[in-house]
């Protein structure tokens, strides 16, 4: 498989598909005694004491639920165990990503008023400590650092022989669990672990991508739903009109304005600092900042500042701060620890395996635009974003990925009872729009809007946070259009 990429050879209108290699990746298993799916639903989860004081089990789910007496893939869970009375059953958790581990998320999951629950996080097929995608060999530290809205012909080649080569990367090491990790797989994974906890309905909450897991177990199977909270909604529509840009685009301009009104180094107008950000930025590409032995680059120099933009706007000055230092000092320390913090990179530089889960698991949900396809995209995102959108960039990892996109089907969840919608409306990762559709296309969708900034709106906010508990202790459904 060549991972050569160039203007004549690129395919333009769809993904270069690749044939998938009969290799078995660790996590591969027999399946556990029975026949078809029986073989999953009636094995034991076998608890056992893990870290602070939370109980962890591995199970089995089927590689390919049209082929359940197949091959076996692992899902692995965390639980923090209910400690009032009396108990309500099972919380499941979702932190999004995609490609973000459950596992971890039970740690600093605010539960409080939910003692009464077992709120079990898992990680997702394909990631963690469940079977994960395994992409070795991918020099990350280049990927996370290259240009991403490249200027000429030669820095797209560039681009595009690196995004080629990540998922042929992955193909060779994972082969068969790239065509397996989609999101309907891991909502039908979902049920399984519904089952085997025992109970009848699945209660949730999903942040961000999780929220795309609790629309898809709602259309799989709408009468098994309970009380569903999905928080920071995805797109599940086809309306592109607004992207991801957008959002972080009103984001950096709340910042703007904030930085402005305290009358910062950065400008004393809205326009002035996001001028100055954008300047910083362009000569980011053409001078890269050193920082000890590694350099700060025009995409690190972005990471850095979206990393913050996620967090509510407390979190403003820490962004100032990277920002004086970097465009001021030429010190850019700070704004490559903000971005090592999104790339998950630690300090001896090592990557989080989300790095890999995350294209994998987009890139078989994500429609097949091709190169050319995202590229319209982009230039239609840069004129609602004119800061930001220059320096994202066209999206073109699924656009060079090797394993072709699932099929795609409306979620409307048809005969599920009350799901909640939760929309920020400054959110830069999943803009408000997201929730206001998708709580229209569910058909028992509720929408609760939170006004500020933020990604999702349940750990930041204390009024969201009673009408969550509230709806997930007493059944009771706020009601459609309550604001926060």
């Amino acid at each position: 498989m060549d991972s050569s990429a160039s203007a004549s050879s690129t395919p333009l209108q769809s993904r270069p598909v690749q044939p998938v290699p009969e290799v078995r990746p660790p996590g591969f298993t027999e399946p556990p005694p029975g026949i078809r799916l029986g073989r999953y639903t009636e094995q034991k989860a076998s608890w056992k004491p893990c870290k602070k004081n939370l109980q962890c089990a591995t199970v089995l789910v089927p590689l390919d639920y049209g082929q359940p007496d197949s091959t076996a893939i692992s899902v692995s869970m965390a639980k923090k165990v209910a400690t009032a009375t009396p108990k309500l059953g099972t919380l499941f958790i979702d932190p999004g990503g995609p490609g973000g581990s459950g596992i971890e998320f039970v740690e600093f999951f605010r539960s409080k008023g939910l003692e009464r629950y077992d709120i079990i996080g898992w990680d997702p097929r394909g990631v963690g400590q469940s079977t994960p995608v395994d992409c070795q060999g991918t020099d990350l530290e280049r990927l996370t650092s290259m240009d991403i809205s490249p200027d000429n012909a030669s820095e797209e080649n560039d681009l595009l022989a690196a995004d080629r080569e990540l998922g042929l990367a992955c193909l060779r090491a994972s082969g068969p669990l790239l065509q397996h990790i989609s999101t309907p797989d891991v909502a039908r994974d979902l049920d399984v672990l519904r089952t085997l906890v025992g109970e009848d309905k699945l209660n949730y909450y999903g942040a961000s991508y999780g929220t795309r897991i609790g629309a898809t177990y709602a259309e799989l199977y709408p009468q098994r739903v309970g009380r569903l909270v999905l928080d920071g909604a995805v797109n599940i529509t086809n309306d592109t009109s607004v992207s991801q840009a957008v959002g972080f685009q009103r984001a950096l301009e709340g910042f703007a304005t904030w930085c402005a009104q305290r009358e910062c180094k950065l400008g004393n107008t809205k326009d002035a600092v996001l001028k100055s950000v954008a300047n910083f930025w362009q000569r980011l590409d053409q001078e890269p900042l050193k920082v000890g032995r590694r350099q700060l680059t025009q995409q690190l120099g972005v990471a850095g500042v979206i990393s913050v933009l996620y967090a509510p706007p407390e979190a403003y000055k820490y962004l100032l701060q990277a920002l004086e230092s970097a465009i001021t000092d030429r010190d850019g320390r700070y704004l490559l620890f903000l971005a090592d913090q999104l790339n998950q990179r630690d300090q001896q530089g090592k990557f989080a395996q989300t790095n890999y889960a995350f294209p994998a698991i987009r890139c078989l949900d994500d429609a097949d635009l091709g190169v050319q396809g995202e590229r319209r995209l982009a230039e239609e995102a840069n004129k609602l974003a004119p800061t930001i959108g220059p320096v994202f960039g066209a999206d073109l990892v699924c656009a060079m990925w090797p394993v072709p996109a699932v099929p795609k089907v409306t979620l409307d969840g048809e005969g599920a009872p009350p799901i909640v919608v939760i929309g920020t409306t400054g959110d830069p990762a999943t803009p408000y729009e997201y929730a206001v559709s998708m709580a229209k296309q569910l058909q028992s969708g509720v929408l609760v809007t939170l006004r500020g900034f933020g990604h999702t709106g349940y750990g930041q906010s204390g009024c969201v946070q009673k009408l969550v508990v509230r709806y997930l202790n007493e059944g009771k459904v706020p009601a459609d259009g309550t604001t926060c």
